[in-house]
């Protein structure tokens, strides 16, 4: 893989000009402004916290909001744990009880939220993650999203704090270890990917959703990511040992692969079966090609030839991969095509036999971008193909004119296929850090350069952007923006490609293409954590909660459970009924606490429900309840804070006056010490 001469010889240069920069420039884009119009009342959690971008597409504009809206849902607060990211909004039955945390797409979570300028959320996630949150149900890349998190903070601390868990969990693996062929296997159920060909060929067409173990190149890319990552991190931590060891693990991996999964008859990557029975031959390739095949390119596995990137043909072949309105999950030749199989009473369930599934999606977007960033050889694949697939993928997103991200699609026209409640808004992939690293091109480093450089084909052609914006985006501790005006009268700062670092512009080209600058870094702001008490993980713990109304133990739970969010189609938080007289929620620690402030979020849809006209907290002290606040305005789909001088207490009750005669519901209350 290598860059090419002019964009080495145009970085060159900027590097040598670099060292006088002009006077800090404006901001172009009216960030608060931005933050009301995409997230209202909301808009103060997002203002501080996330990177603001805008394009010449109004489409990836709004579901790059979108998507950082998914993200501060599916943040679930575990009290004295902090926070964690989950897959699914609320409960389903396969979770980690009781903390509701999924592992297989966590490589997405942290890719995601390490481009968070609040780096609480991933941190905590990371640490949960290695003190005893990952069980392993489903494959992941985790410790390699970990590197890459480093690769945007340049936290070294951070980066060392889990490492000997990591190399713990990394051999809890070999149970899944075929020491004599070198490679890993998995069930596909397990991989994430039920009713694939090997798991529907195993049964001989009749299921597919348990068995059909097999050799796959997602666990072993995963495996080679996670190897490298480990030798990367025991370099840094001095273990020269342990950094050779798995330097090892990963280039006899990386040999393996190449040598007995990528399929000369198919021209691409594909499962071998693990096991024997009427139906399949252990060692036997599968017959069909799978989405599955392009995962190799996401971690730089695969070497810079032609043999192998003539695979990226069968993406682009609607008689193969390329469906009409995104990826298909296997190809359409496949005897078992988009065959259902599973239903929960009359709705189908999950498949990967042919559906759209953003998971994937988002894997071979990331494998995409690598191959046309630093791949001299890539095939037949071109920019414009990508944002093709980023484009469809956008679509995906929407239902109608509202955004929902659900969990599969019908490969033609682009519709949900599962549509379950649990379906709603699902975290199962990534978009933000497509937008960061494809798009925009910020491509994280280890040393002190930043490099960027965008993944947009060339104008005229018809996938092209004439524009976009990104600032406050993280790296090393300082504040990136990217600027590319192709005629330069979007922001009349002359035209081309433009870095800005902290306010001040280092770099700048005429033209799309690659630049690179110095850039040392800096100490990361501190991260402050304020322990939320009022969390009630398990139902039937502490604190316990009673209501004026509406007294479902499930609904006064949801108050509570450390989640909210403001999405009609997912109720979650406590109900009063429909009333004009005051309603109250009330909070029974089991143990005294000392509390200064609060925060309240309230759902309203203007209909039913409403926020309160105004809302006050009381403590119970001495015998009965003492206002600690003044009446506050309570705030609609956001945040209302309540704040009093520290007080002692074991309990604490919230008195709402009801808007218009509706209902209130109480999304969440949190009560923090500090």
């Amino acid at each position: 893989m290598r860059k090419n001469a002019r964009s080495i010889l145009a970085a060159a240069a900027l590097l040598a000009t670099a060292a006088a920069p002009p006077p800090p420039a404006e901001p172009a884009l009216d960030i608060p402004a931005i933050a009301k119009a995409r997230f209202g009342n909301d808009a103060p959690w997002y203002e501080s916290r996330i990177p603001f971008f805008e394009s010449a597409d109004p489409k990836i504009d709004a579901v790059y909001y979108y998507r950082w809206g998914l993200f501060r849902a599916h943040q679930r607060d575990l009290g004295a744990q902090g926070y964690i990211t989950t897959e699914f909004a609320d409960d389903v039955d396969w979770q980690r009880e009781p903390y509701a945390s999924l592992n297989d797409a966590s490589g997405f979570h942290i890719a995601e939220g390490r481009w968070l300028n609040d780096r609480r959320f991933t941190g905590d996630y990371i640490d949960f993650m290695y003190e005893g949150g990952n069980d392993r149900h489903f494959t992941d890349h985790m410790a390699d999203a970990v590197w890459g998190r480093y690769l945007v903070d340049g936290d070294r601390d951070a980066l060392l704090a889990h490492l000997q868990t990591m190399r713990h969990v990394y051999r809890l693996w070999d149970e899944k270890f075929d020491f004599s062929k070198g490679l890993y296997f998995v069930e596909p159920l397990l991989d994430a990917t039920e009713y694939t060909v090997s798991s529907i060929d195993a049964s001989g067409g009749k299921d597919g959703f348990r068995g059909g173990d097999a050799f796959r190149p997602s666990v072993n890319a995963y495996m080679f990511a996670n190897a490298r990552a480990l030798s990367r991190m025991a370099q840094m931590a001095g273990d020269t040992a342990m950094a050779k060891e798995y330097d090892d693990r990963a280039q006899a991996l990386r040999a393996r692969v190449l040598a007995d999964l990528w399929n000369p008859a198919l021209g691409h990557f594909t499962d071998r079966h693990q096991f024997s029975n009427e139906h399949v031959r252990y060692w036997e390739p599968i017959r069909n090609r799978e989405l599955v095949g392009y995962l190799p390119w996401m971690f730089d596995l695969v070497p810079d030839e032609a043999r192998y990137s003539k695979a990226w043909e069968h993406l682009l072949d609607p008689a193969s991969l390329a469906g009409g309105a995104g990826m298909r999950t296997v190809e359409k030749s496949y005897e078992y095509y988009m065959r259902q199989y599973r239903y929960l009473g009359p709705d189908p369930e999950c498949q990967w036999n042919g559906p759209i599934w953003p998971y994937q999606t988002t894997q071979v977007l990331t494998a995409m971008a690598n191959l046309l960033d630093h791949y001299d050889q890539h095939g037949p694949a071109t920019r414009s193909d990508w944002m093709h697939a980023l484009r469809q993928y956008t679509q995906l997103h929407y239902q109608g004119q509202r955004l929902d991200l659900e969990e599969d699609y019908d490969p033609e026209t682009g519709k949900p296929i599962v549509g379950l409640d649990r379906s709603h808004h699902y975290f199962h992939s990534g978009y933000v850090d497509l937008i960061l690293t494809g798009l925009v091109g910020i491509r994280p480093r280890a040393d002190d350069v930043l490099e960027v450089n965008p993944l947009l084909p060339a104008g005229g052609d018809p996938q092209a952007l004439d524009w976009f914006r990104i600032e406050r985006v993280p790296y090393h501790g300082h504040q990136v923006s990217v600027t590319w005006d192709a005629t330069g009268t979007r922001y009349r700062r002359g035209r081309g490609l433009a870095i800005e670092v902290d306010g001040r512009e280092v770099a700048h080209r005429t033209d799309l293409g690659r630049l690179e600058v110095p850039v040392a870094r800096k100490a990361n702001a501190p991260i402050a954590r304020a322990e939320n008490l009022a969390v009630q993980l398990v139902r039937s713990g502490w604190p316990k909660a009673s209501a004026s109304s509406g007294a479902d133990a499930e609904k006064l739970h949801d108050a509570v459970d450390g989640r909210a969010w403001f999405y009609p189609e997912l109720p979650n938080g406590w109900d009063s009924v429909p009333s004009t007289k005051p309603q109250w929620y009330a909070l029974d620690f089991g143990r005294r606490v000392t509390l200064r402030r609060a925060e309240l979020a309230f759902f309203s849809d203007d209909r039913r429900f409403s926020a309160p006209r105004d809302v006050v907290v009381e403590a119970w002290q001495a015998g009965r309840w003492r206002k600690l606040s003044a009446p506050v305005v309570a705030v609609a789909n956001g945040i209302t804070q309540v704040e009093w001088p520290a007080i002692e207490t074991d309990r604490i009750r919230v008195t709402m006056r009801p808007a218009a005669g509706n209902a209130i519901r109480l999304a969440e209350l949190k009560a923090f010490a500090r």
